[in-house]
């Protein structure tokens, strides 16, 4: 999926297009809780009900929850499938395009615990 960079690119355009590309991708996953909602999917063994996202994803309120789903969906990151039942069943998974996020995902993780590790030991610098 990643084509090789060379990042000492000299084209200050090409710099730009990557610079655009990782805004609108950050865009896409920015929010208090979007972030917690893929989590919460990549660590399902299937599609979640609403009920049980709701319980995973600590201190987010209904009318938020739906809103940040929703939006994940508009930006194909989540499927959303709603079963004709009474009461009305609705379950959430991540699409191709989220699951795509993986391996992102999981280099920033590797790069945050890093950088916690450099600013502790900046800390206790005297």
């Amino acid at each position: 999926m990643a084509e090789p960079r060379e990042w000492h690119c000299e084209d200050p355009k090409q710099q730009l297009v990557w610079a655009a590309a990782t805004r609108e991708a950050l865009e896409v996953i920015e929010g208090k809780w979007k972030i917690v909602i893929i989590c919460q999917l990549f660590g399902a063994k299937g599609p979640l009900r609403f009920s049980e996202l709701e319980r995973r994803v600590e201190g987010v309120n209904q009318k938020m929850l739906i809103q940040q789903l929703k939006q994940l969906e508009q930006d194909g990151i989540v499927s959303r499938e709603v079963y004709p039942q009474v009461p009305p069943r609705v379950e959430y998974a991540l699409t191709e395009m989220g699951k795509g996020l993986g391996p992102s995902m999981a280099e920033l993780i590797d790069w945050a615990f890093k950088r916690r590790e450099v600013l502790k030991h900046l800390a206790e610098m005297p």
